[in-house]
């Protein structure tokens, strides 16, 4: 396949002078592609360019993505697969109540929310009034005729009237084309006292020094941003928003881009076989366990910041 190119200027400061910084392959399925990131040579930030055109991204978000959860059936693996997806969701929760009083009068919305699980939770357990956004049309999927959805990009969409208590963004502005116009939408979207709850990998981790252009955290060519702690920083300041607390960590699991990051070095490209890696995968997160217990304070691969609006 051959693929539209578009160039482009810093997200963060509108420069159009940068360096070459690594290429970055799709490890993940192996679809063929060498994709280029820069670094600004003003703010350095890390950036894909040139990038995919918005049309031609969605061809990397098909059924394999495991993100939008579209396979069920992991063979006896199954009820540990459907463990751990749900306990991605619980890690979420215990993050959201640090800060965040949740009730059956509050109005969330999750962007990037693929098939809801993290709202149904909410829902279940708070009746919470929710809604979600995503890119690619997931309204079928089982559980969500009970999410107000919303098809498309975040910022293309109709909230005329509406306000949230609480924002979550679990790894999606990394994904974003247009990340300072989301965040200032966001803030316009918080009520008050909201909440807004972005997670996103850390290019200043211990994972990237260790993996560089195999790290997880590029997923190239769907991440148009690399996110250091710096620069999360000041992209949510642009916006007119406070933040509140800085995390280490977030609620993926850290073991995941440990164990793929070693993956994707052996395979070099030819993209990773979920089915064939589950066993080893879980195998190996056992004999992790004593080390994970540690990893909210090792700065692994993930940073979670929590914001407000200003004033």
């Amino acid at each position: 396949m051959e693929y539209l190119f578009e160039r482009i200027n810093c997200y963060g400061c509108g420069s159009n002078a940068s360096k070459f910084f690594l290429i970055g392959q799709d490890d993940y399925t192996g679809k063929t592609g060498n994709f280029k990131y820069v670094q600004c040579d003003n703010c350095h930030l890390v950036y894909q360019n040139p990038r995919i055109s918005i049309d031609q991204i969605k061809y990397f978000y098909g059924e394999e993505y495991i993100a939008h959860r579209k396979t069920k059936d992991w063979g006896i693996l199954t009820p540990i697969y459907n463990w751990t997806m749900s306990k991605h969701d619980r890690e979420k929760h215990k993050i959201v109540k640090q800060y965040t009083t949740l009730n059956n009068k509050i109005q969330v919305l999750d962007v990037g929310c693929a098939v809801g699980t993290f709202l149904t939770l909410l829902r279940k357990q708070y009746k919470c009034q929710v809604s979600g956004v995503d890119f690619a049309d997931l309204a079928n999927y089982p559980g969500m005729e009970e999410i107000n959805f919303y098809n498309g990009l975040f910022y293309d969409q109709d909230f005329t009237g509406k306000k949230f208590d609480l924002i979550t963004m679990w790894h999606f502005l990394e994904h974003d084309y247009d990340p300072i116009r989301t965040l200032k939408l966001s803030e316009s979207l918080l009520t008050k006292e909201g909440r807004l709850i972005i997670e996103v990998p850390r290019l200043d981790s211990l994972t990237f020094k260790l993996f560089r252009n195999r790290w997880p955290g590029i997923q190239a060519p769907q991440h148009t941003i690399l996110f250091d702690e710096s620069h999360i920083r000041a992209f949510v300041e642009k916006a007119n928003l406070q933040i509140i607390d800085h995390l280490a960590y977030g609620a993926f699991p850290a073991y995941f881009y440990i164990y793929t990051g070693f993956a994707f070095t052996r395979l070099k490209g030819k993209g990773l076989n979920i089915r064939k890696e589950m066993l080893p995968y879980f195998a190996g997160q056992l004999l992790c366990a004593p080390f994970l217990l540690f990893e909210n304070y090792l700065n692994l691969s993930m940073q979670t910041i929590i914001c407000r609006k200003k004033g």
